[in-house]
């Protein structure tokens, strides 16, 4: 078999388990997958139709399987077969308790299906990965249920109510709110919702959650999905500010642990002196506080206002620490 038709083969059985896996599949979302035209995709559906699968749809609007019609039982490939034990791992730590329980109770009915010896080598590579604990936990024990709640939720247009404390709150509030995505950024899981209370949209990130409880209330609202929600907030674009910084060459590492938070862009040796160079949006709190930590090993080159608010910290952190309570 030659390449090209290999490759054409593969990429039809592909389209196959796609529209097996999907309501409605568009040829344009098959052309950006597998990179080729719109006239190879409908090629490749035409393929499909003389193979004797039965297709709904037209080009432009979308195709789908008839209900009834369905696959023989699907085989993984070793490699596809290791990475379910990287799954599985990924889940641990970045799923809640409830959600975790039915990753395993699915990853138990995929792995049934493996060979046996793919069976035995995924068994022999569960020790072989080690994911870390991050300090800051994901998810509350008082509420191990908050992502697959939010996920019932989103899917069947129910409410949750919540007890949330967010970073300006002295104590946490009950808040009944409508799900509609979840989005992960910055380490943490936030539920995007609309508030109730607020009348408005809010992000609730999982670690401030204290308790959840899916309510058996359909939404009152109607809203739009999460992509529509995003193209609708973008985030804002602040000023940026150029920051030049020295940091000695034994120091350099230390920095070098967060500084992508910051707005790093790039750094050169300068003799005994890292000189590292950054974006930065905030240039009077933030980022000054953080590079506090160091200030005893670093210059701030540019900006001068950068350096006199660094100054004005000092000044006060002095001041304080000189008086007698």
């Amino acid at each position: 078999m030659s390449v090209d038709i290999k490759k054409r083969f593969d990429r039809i059985v592909d389209i196959l388990i796609q529209l097996q896996s999907k309501k409605i599949v568009k040829a344009q979302d098959l052309a950006d997958r597998f990179e080729v035209s719109l006239r190879t995709i409908y090629r490749d559906i035409k393929s499909l139709e003389q193979a004797g699968v039965p297709l709904i749809g037209e080009a432009g609007n979308g195709y789908s399987i008839m209900d009834g019609y369905r696959l023989p039982p699907v085989s993984f490939t070793r490699d596809e077969a290791l990475t379910f034990v990287a799954l599985e791992k990924l889940a641990e730590k970045y799923l809640d308790k409830e959600s975790n329980k039915q990753i395993h109770s699915a990853m138990l009915k995929i792995k049934a299906i493996l060979k046996s010896n793919d069976q035995e080598m995924v068994h022999s590579m569960q020790d072989q990965i080690i994911m870390r604990k991050q300090n800051s936990p994901l998810f509350l024990d008082q509420a191990p249920e908050v992502l697959s709640h939010a996920l019932n939720a989103i899917a069947h247009q129910k409410q949750m109510e919540i007890t949330y404390q967010g970073i300006h709150d002295d104590i946490a509030q009950n808040r009944i709110v409508e799900p509609i995505g979840i989005v992960h950024e910055i380490g943490y899981w936030y539920i995007v919702a609309y508030c109730l209370k607020r009348n408005d949209f809010r992000q609730f990130r999982s670690d401030r959650i204290i308790q959840a409880e899916l309510l058996d209330l359909p939404f009152l609202n109607s809203h739009p999905t999460i992509d529509e929600y995003i193209k609708l907030h973008p985030p804002i674009d602040y000023p940026k500010t150029k920051v030049t910084i020295a940091v000695t060459r034994d120091f350099a590492p230390y920095i070098r642990w967060q500084r992508n938070h910051y707005g790093f862009i790039k750094e050169e040796i300068n003799n005994d002196r890292i000189i590292m160079h950054f974006e930065s949006r905030d240039t009077h709190q933030e980022f000054p506080r953080w590079l506090m930590m160091f200030a005893d090993h670093i210059e701030v080159i540019e900006p001068e206002n950068m350096r006199q608010t660094m100054q004005k910290l000092l000044f006060a952190m002095g001041k304080n620490m000189s008086v007698n309570y």
